[in-house]
């Protein structure tokens, strides 16, 4: 008969602990705390410089704290930083593309720096998902929403255990934000962990099960 460990939890998939971010001067986060179980989805709210994009940016590892503790699937931010890049996806304002090379181009160097199986079909399956089809121009003449859509399938390309989503609603038309709604609902359902920064306070309230909200930095009651 097999045996289990006693109290075996499974392992959170953010874990904030005193979290302090300073940039100069000024605390983008001051002392944050807060625990998101795997599976589970977070709606993050506050005004513009309230420290969203910042904790994203901890999160994803594109920064480094200045105090506190972090840990993301079970991995401590700091110390295993390229494990945790493999398995979080970071949907930003600033979308990381090769502006010289076609959308196809830019999604085949993700699938191949990740062992993505039958990679040309599932880029072209995504690109039509997204509304690209097959463009052939250079990222560089993309406008803003095109630019959304692609990173939109660069994120699912990469089947993420954790997807940060940062305004993921902007620059997207209504037929865009509904295929970005019915996008978070599948990630939901395939149990993938999410955390949504959002303006659009009720939509996120529809999306997400817990919500935290950050004023200069600081959690308070929303």
């Amino acid at each position: 008969m097999p045996r289990f460990r006693a109290n075996c939890s499974p392992v959170l998939a953010v874990d904030v602990r005193d979290l302090s971010k300073r940039y100069g001067r000024h605390w983008a986060l001051s002392r944050l705390s807060f625990q998101l179980a795997p599976g589970r989805s977070l709606l993050l709210t506050g005004h513009n410089g309230s420290g969203k994009t910042t904790l994203l940016r901890l999160i994803a590892t594109a920064t480094t704290q200045t105090a506190g503790d972090l840990t993301v699937l079970g991995q401590d931010a700091r110390k295993e930083r390229e494990s945790i890049r493999r398995k979080v996806a970071l949907l930003s304002h600033s979308n990381y593309l090769y502006e010289d090379l076609t959308s196809e181009q830019n999604l085949m160097i993700l699938a191949r720096l990740t062992g993505v199986p039958s990679a040309r079909d599932r880029v072209r399956s995504l690109l039509t998902r997204v509304g690209l089809g097959t463009r052939d121009q250079p990222v560089r003449t993309f406008s803003a929403g095109m630019r959304k859509r692609l990173a939109i399938a660069r994120l699912l390309l990469k089947a993420p255990t954790l997807a940060l989503l940062d305004e993921p609603f902007g620059e997207l038309d209504p037929a865009g934000v509904a295929e970005m709604e019915k996008i978070i609902g599948e990630l939901k359902a395939q149990g993938t962990a999410l955390i949504l920064a959002t303006h659009l306070i009720e939509q996120g309230l529809a999306l997400c099960e817990e919500r935290l909200h950050l004023s200069e930095g600081r959690r308070i009651d929303p």
